[in-house]
């Protein structure tokens, strides 16, 4: 494991000298594996891109998550809009550790998850995230923030979403600031498409979630400062908050654990081009138990008890 400095030096290199390679830090970027793809034990680090779940096999399982209750997330929540009243943040994101059992093992969910960037570390952790970070292709790179889930059963689930006016500010507010850090490394930076719908099958559910594309165009030799200009754009915007400096303390005080390797970012450099994930729907094990790592967004117009429920909403397998 790489420090910041040492980890920026690494991914340089390496993509200078065009060698593919994967890696995942964690939440602020302070730590990071980079591994050469012909380096990777299979037996330490396993992931997948885009590719389908194992079909030779869909075993009978149980899943049952023991969420905090509503009163223990009525702090943390009222903390975190009085920081807000006060204008310390236009939007926190607010994440919180909940124990699960499960008779699947971590190699198990990742074999049969389906998501669009998978990891499995060691029997640490396990990622099916959703959610792309960044990706670079042919020179320009694209973000792709995702702010807004819904349960799909509910009617007009689609309409109500888009037209929310809360999730509508806060979707607004992280795309806004995704564009403000891809201007740091980009030039002919804009939003692409905003807010477009996609669809994520769970164990219990499907879930519509919202996400937005922004475009812009690298230097010629990006390649030499691969390292440098991720870093600079760590910790995402949408699993941190707007501004991003600020929101940090707040969730250092109301966040009552370490996110770790939660919340940061994975990816596969293939030698020319990077596509990136943002490490949500994430499983890691401490000791025996099996812990589900989940967050919200928190803006001004958030309702207590639907941000409540979106917490435990988001604590599935997508299998």
């Amino acid at each position: 494991m790489l420090e910041r400095e040492e980890a920026i030096a690494r991914m340089n290199e390496l993509g200078a000298r065009g060698i593919p390679f994967f890696f995942f830090t964690d939440f602020l970027g302070h730590r990071c594996l980079i591994q050469p793809l012909d380096e990777i034990n299979p037996s330490m680090l396993r992931f997948a891109i885009d590719q389908p779940a194992a079909k030779d096999r869909k075993p009978a399982f149980h899943f049952k998550k023991h969420p905090l209750t509503q009163a223990q997330f009525h702090g943390p929540f009222r903390y975190v809009v009085e920081q807000i009243n006060y204008g310390n943040s236009y939007l926190v994101n607010l994440t919180f550790k909940t124990p699960i059992a499960t008779n699947l093992t971590l190699a198990d969910i990742y074999e049969l998850s389906r998501a669009k960037y998978k990891l499995l570390y060691q029997d640490q952790f396990v990622v099916f995230s959703p959610e792309t970070f960044v990706k670079i292709a042919d020179g320009r790179i694209y973000s792709y923030p995702m702010k807004g889930t819904i349960d799909a059963s509910i009617p007009n689930a689609e309409a109500q979403i888009l037209n929310d006016p809360k999730e509508t500010a806060e979707h607004v507010t992280i795309v806004d600031l995704i564009r403000n850090d891809l201007s740091q490394i980009a030039s002919e930076v804009q939003v692409s498409r905003f807010r477009f719908i996609s669809e994520v099958k769970t164990h219990e559910k499907k879930l519509l979630q919202v996400s937005s594309e922004i475009t812009g165009k690298l230097p010629a030799d990006y390649h030499r400062s691969l390292g440098s200009m991720l870093f600079q754009l760590l910790p995402a915007g949408s699993i941190s908050g707007a501004p991003k400096k600020e929101t940090l303390h707040i969730i250092e005080t109301a966040e009552t654990y370490d996110r770790g390797f939660y919340t940061g970012v994975c990816g596969l450099f293939d030698g020319k081009d990077l596509d990136t994930g943002v490490m949500i729907r994430f499983i890691e094990k401490e000791g025996d138990q099996l812990c589900y790592k989940s967050g919200g967004g928190i803006t001004s117009f958030s309702d207590e008890a639907r941000e409540y429920q979106e917490i435990i909403d988001k604590i599935y397998l997508p299998i």
